[in-house]
């Protein structure tokens, strides 16, 4: 099997309510069967996720962590507005569980890529918004396509950062091997690959973090078809040995 890794240049800033797809001139080029992956930072502009710090009013909390860590109060205030909890503490970093059910750093706050004096959240929906720009692109090109929401998350364990699945659309995150044969014959029970995250990782290696391609087209790929969204990416709390 070949896979291509494309990117998709934009031009200019994504601004709140922008046709993305329109925007994105390069997804004319779409085919049936693709896989389309947006950076998580493009979504955010277009849904308005994006907050002046000056607006924000910091709580005793946030004045407490960011005193404790010499961090912005301001920001502190819009990550811990961002999570259901607290997973970790420790040397300044945070490590959070977003309303969504995300664990990640700093809720997935971020004020890279935005104007000075501001702040991205992460999509309230991720899968919400996948699926609304799956049928965009049906609609404007009249092929149907996988959709996938990534971020840059750190993972426990490893050094370095790799882009991960927050959101998706017709396709199935997940690709279960259990009940198949090795190659010697063994009955797989456990195996599970996070093929969504796989393409997030491939499709960064394209779009890169500053090259403005923030869309990333994967064609080659035989993915299946599966309406579930990204959830099932997400290990409950009582398969997890962390928690």
């Amino acid at each position: 099997m070949s896979i291509q890794i494309l990117p998709v240049h934009v031009d200019g800033e994504i601004t709140r309510g922008q046709d993305i797809v329109q925007a994105a001139k390069g997804l004319t080029c779409v085919q049936k069967g693709d896989v389309v992956v947006f950076s998580q930072k493009i979504i955010s502009k277009q849904e308005g996720r994006i907050v002046l710090l000056d607006s924000v009013m910091p709580g005793s909390l946030a004045l407490g962590i960011a005193s404790a860590y010499s961090k912005d109060p301001r920001t502190i205030q819009l990550v811990l507005d961002e999570s259901s909890r607290i997973v970790r503490m420790r040397s300044g970093v945070l490590i959070m569980q977003t309303h969504s059910g995300l664990v990640c750093a700093n809720a997935g706050v971020d004020e890279s890529n935005v104007p000075l004096g501001y702040a991205a959240l992460l999509p309230e929906n991720p899968d919400a918004s996948a699926e609304r720009l799956r049928e965009s692109i049906l609609q404007k090109t009249g092929k149907e396509t996988a959709v996938i929401i990534s971020d840059t998350f750190g993972r426990p364990f490893r050094m370095g950062q790799t882009d991960c699945a927050i959101g998706s659309a017709g396709i199935a995150p997940i690709k279960n091997y259990a009940g198949s044969s090795d190659a010697f014959g063994r009955i797989l029970r456990v195996t599970a690959i996070a093929v969504a995250d796989q393409i997030c990782a491939a499709a960064e290696l394209a779009s890169k973090k500053t090259s403005g391609s923030p869309i990333t087209i994967i064609r080659g790929y035989k993915f299946e078809n599966a309406n579930c969204g990204s959830k099932d990416l997400l290990r409950t709390s009582s398969e997890d040995l962390f928690r």
